[in-house]
């Protein structure tokens, strides 16, 4: 294994990606929206992607063009309808034609409907999870938040292939053994809190060998697992205290209001897609800004690198 990373910002991250010289192909399907298309160009212009814009090509077009660009030099699939784009996306994947895909202008429903189909889509044979990547000012380094936007309530096994996913992302960007906090409410297990005992359950798979690559820590409370003179004062002692690189969340729930708090409240910079499929999908929100998608499209390039293997 090469050296360990630890990304501590998203400018070190896009560093890292272009000095790596390579270049990624990705399918943007319903890539009529403006925001998409400002960092599609962005990141290109940087040399780390090469984009397949899927829509439709009369409202590409006019989107290019008032952004400047030059359409002759960018590669056009025409599609009649948003769930047509997700599936050539897709398509586009499956055939080795791209790397990674992007949601443009549809909802996350249409190309992940297209993704999770059994015949024609990118399933890997793991649960597909979300995965927030954040860049907060109050914390030391880039902190990912897991899973906030597709597994509604996750069962055990589900929490155990959603760590493997962040994990897995994370090796794959180069880091080494990433640390895992499992929130809770509280560090001490609690039989009649179904998150405590699943905390305690994951860490102990993590113990016996049956989740590697990583520490887990769990139940963990998110205070400790963030701030480490938290844990000092409560004397509780762990690899992962005031230190982790990922944070997994009870449910959709948690995940959203702690996610939607870290950037509106905390000031935190967010980028977000789904893992656990043949390749990133790229999923940021209609109203986010060109900058976060961005980061997205940068941490995707990133998580291609496979700067680790799992």
């Amino acid at each position: 294994m090469g050296k360990k990373m630890i990304f501590h910002s998203f400018s070190e991250l896009l560093k890292h990606v272009n000095a790596s010289g390579r270049t990624y192909c990705v399918a943007i399907a319903g890539a009529e929206d403006e925001h998409t298309l400002e960092a599609v160009l962005a990141v290109r212009a940087e040399g780390a992607i090469r984009p397949l814009l899927v829509g439709d090509p009369a409202k590409i077009t006019q989107a290019l063009r008032k952004l400047g660009a030059d359409v002759q030099f960018l590669d056009v699939y025409s599609a009649a309808s948003f769930p047509e784009a997700a599936a050539t996306a897709v398509r586009l994947v499956r055939e080795g034609k791209a790397d990674f895909i992007m949601k443009g202008a549809m909802e996350t429903a249409d190309i992940l409907r297209a993704a999770v189909n059994k015949e024609t889509g990118l399933g890997a044979g793991r649960v597909m999870s979300h995965m927030a990547i954040n860049e907060i000012p109050a914390y030391h380094k880039l902190l990912v938040t897991t899973d906030g936007g597709m597994l509604l309530s996750p069962s055990l096994e589900q929490k155990k292939h959603i760590i493997e996913n962040a994990v897995h992302a994370l090796r794959s960007m180069g880091y080494e053994r990433p640390k895992v906090g499992v929130l809770s409410a509280a560090e001490r297990v609690n039989s009649k809190l179904s998150d405590s005992t699943d905390a305690a359950a994951l860490r102990e798979m993590n113990q016996s060998g049956e989740i590697s690559n990583c520490i887990v820590e769990g139940p963990i409370s998110f205070d400790l697992a963030t701030v480490k003179a938290r844990a000092e004062a409560k004397g509780y002692e762990s690899d992962c205290a005031g230190d982790v690189d990922i944070l997994l969340v009870p449910n959709i729930t948690a995940g959203n209001i702690l996610g939607k708090s870290l950037v509106e409240m905390a000031g935190a910079k967010m980028a977000g897609l789904v893992v656990g499929a043949k390749c990133p999908i790229v999923v940021t929100s209609r109203g986010s800004s060109a900058e976060e998608k961005t980061n997205a499209l940068f941490l995707a390039a990133a998580i291609m690198q496979k700067g680790a293997v799992s």
